[in-house]
């Protein structure tokens, strides 16, 4: 009998500990949770199978500007993703071939090369297999890989590029794609005021940003999706938008995984240059982070198997005002 109480004992005493540890660490987070976030950037991953060179680079760079690379040489990966726009057009929904309007927003390639899942429904699982996409869809830049191979093939200057990026002239798809790629996982966004307070100079962020941040890690919950280093979990949540327009029938990561909970679900997108991406969510529906705040503090709208996680906050007008405030607090700071 004694050994059997000891060991309830001690099994009880072992719960206990596990139990009290919890509630230590809840109350941590909950009172300081805005003074333990902070991840800068780690470096850029490369696969294994096609490292970064300079002269890759230089090829990748070459090609994401080229409009031969569309079906009627009107197109090229930078008509969606322009340089001089934080690399995207800006536009609610992308525009593709011969003035389509597609489904979707196009996101911007800030920090692309990070992400675990290439679109908004994840389809392609690195840059390599995104970039490839788009070139061949009908609706985007409707071209067929054999004909653009072909095409770059009879261009003096792409052989002696290719040359020096792999060691021979030879030309193929997926050549093209790990340039792109290589090209594109150089796009990684500065310093900001958020990593600049974090690193010391405290003067980087106003009260105003101050205040936003400490309601984005914790009454705003905007961090329950919005984490880590790039504020994205690289998930995937129905959080209540409406599909419109061309995309009115969009199921989202559904399509891809086959899964309910996915159905209208789509990828968390990271916040680093937020303010400078506009408008937001898959569709463009919303024009200003204003309209996104507010769009978060109703609860966003209804859908039947809408996230857990999205429900009203109860926002004040100040407090509102304080989370686009350090929103803007992910935008680079020239000054600093």
């Amino acid at each position: 009998m004694s050994n059997k109480l000891n060991l309830a004992t001690k099994k009880l005493s072992h719960g206990a500990k596990i139990l009290g540890f919890l509630i230590i660490i809840f109350i941590l987070t909950v009172s300081v949770a805005w003074a333990v976030v902070y991840e800068p950037l780690p470096v850029m991953p490369y696969p294994e199978d096609n490292p970064a060179t300079p002269e890759k680079e230089k090829l990748g760079s070459i090609l994401f500007f080229d409009k031969r690379l569309s079906g009627d040489n009107k197109l090229s990966c930078s008509s969606c993703h322009p340089k001089d726009q934080d690399w995207v057009d800006h536009k609610p929904r992308a525009i593709g071939f011969e003035g389509k309007v597609l489904g979707r927003n196009s996101p911007t390639l800030w920090n692309s090369g990070y992400s675990r899942f290439q679109f908004w429904d994840g389809r392609a699982k690195s840059l390599e297999e995104q970039s490839l996409g788009p070139i061949q869809d009908s609706g985007e830049m409707n071209q067929s890989l054999p004909d653009l191979v072909a095409e770059l093939s009879a261009i003096p200057e792409y052989p002696a590029l290719f040359k020096e990026a792999f060691g021979d002239p030879v030309i193929t798809s997926e050549r093209i794609a790990q340039a792109i790629a290589t090209f594109e996982r150089t796009l990684i966004t500065k310093e900001t005021p958020y990593d600049l307070y974090w690193k010391g100079h405290k003067s980087a962020m106003l009260p105003p940003a101050i205040r936003g941040m400490k309601l984005f890690f914790g009454k705003a919950k905007c961090s329950i999706c919005h984490n880590g280093p790039r504020f994205t979990d690289d998930q995937f949540h129905n959080i209540g938008v409406s599909n419109s327009g061309p995309a009115k029938d969009d199921i989202g990561r559904k399509k891809v995984s086959g899964e309910l909970f996915h159905l209208r679900a789509y990828k968390t997108p990271g916040l680093r240059y937020v303010s400078r991406t506009a408008p937001y969510m898959h569709n463009g529906s919303l024009k200003t982070l204003e309209e996104v705040v507010e769009f978060y503090d109703i609860g966003g709208e209804d859908d039947p198997i809408k996230s857990p996680f999205i429900s009203p906050i109860g926002l004040t007008t100040m407090e509102k005002k304080d989370l686009v405030e350090f929103m803007k607090a992910l935008d680079p700071r020239e000054d600093y």
